[in-house]
């Protein structure tokens, strides 16, 4: 039988366009199913802040899997464990965290990639179709979609070392985290922040990786940062579209009533 697996978003920013993501913390099949069939580009299932557990993620990306939409797993740490199971899953990609160097990035290629390139053990379940995809061993390490997550001083200070790594497909900036790490807790756009983020991107341009960043906290900011020239851009979370929608339909409720 031949293999199904073809990763739209590695190709996309191969071709250097734009990809548009969410943030998926809620673990309910219907969550995940809605926001594919949206038409984003990929979803990230995020295991490392939320409580989704690796059995619901992989019920949440059954329930997509009739959809174009990518899923991509933000594994809790570069560890081989936790990055193997993501990807026999059927995540098409992970976004791992905490990489700050090129040791870092190395193994983060090393746990992705099966023998002799990597270490990934070799027991890819659901992401194989429980065995009727013959082709998958051959084709999974070309497809799968490896993006370093740069959220520290020390990340930013080497980030030339980490592009640098042959496998890292892409950048993915957490303002938060690197706004504390710079010692500016609760200011992920101070413009000290902004330079460290410009110092990313400007190595990934210059290295053909992908620059992504986990948020913007308006639109106006993220159509900039587009522009600017990241390609792996988090638009919103499940969290905050049902926090803003709600929000949003309660004033206007109340604002009608006093007229």
């Amino acid at each position: 039988m031949p293999s199904l697996i073809r990763n739209r978003v590695k190709e996309k920013l191969k071709r250097g366009d734009l990809t548009l993501g969410a943030w998926i913390t809620i673990g309910h099949p219907d969550i995940a199913e809605i926001m594919a069939n949206a038409g984003f580009d990929w979803l990230l299932f995020d295991t490392e802040h939320s409580p989704l557990n690796i059995e619901i993620v992989q019920n949440q990306l059954q329930a997509m899997s009739n959809t174009e939409t990518v899923p991509i797993i933000r594994v809790a740490w570069n560890d081989m464990v936790l990055i193997k199971r993501a990807l026999d899953i059927g995540a098409y990609g992970v976004v791992i965290p905490w990489v700050n160097n090129r040791e870092d990035a190395k193994n983060a290629v090393r746990y992705c990639r099966y023998p002799t390139e990597g270490l990934r053990g070799v027991g890819p379940r659901r992401a194989a179709r429980y065995g009727l995809d013959s082709e998958y061993l051959l084709r999974a390490d070309e497809e799968i979609l490896i993006v370093a997550q740069i959220e520290t001083r020390e990340a930013v200070d080497n980030i030339e070392d980490i592009v640098s790594v042959e496998g890292i497909d892409a950048t993915f900036i957490g303002p938060s985290d690197l706004s504390a790490s710079l010692g500016l807790m609760g200011q992920p756009f101070h413009p000290k922040v902004i330079q460290a983020i410009e110092k990313v991107l400007d190595a990934c341009l210059s290295s053909g990786v992908a620059a992504g960043l986990a948020y913007a906290q308006t639109i106006e900011e993220l159509v900039k940062f587009i522009r600017m020239g990241f390609r792996f851009v988090g638009a919103t979370t499940d969290m905050g579209l049902l926090l803003g929608k709600s929000m949003e339909v309660l004033k206007d409720i109340k604002e009608r009533l006093k007229s």
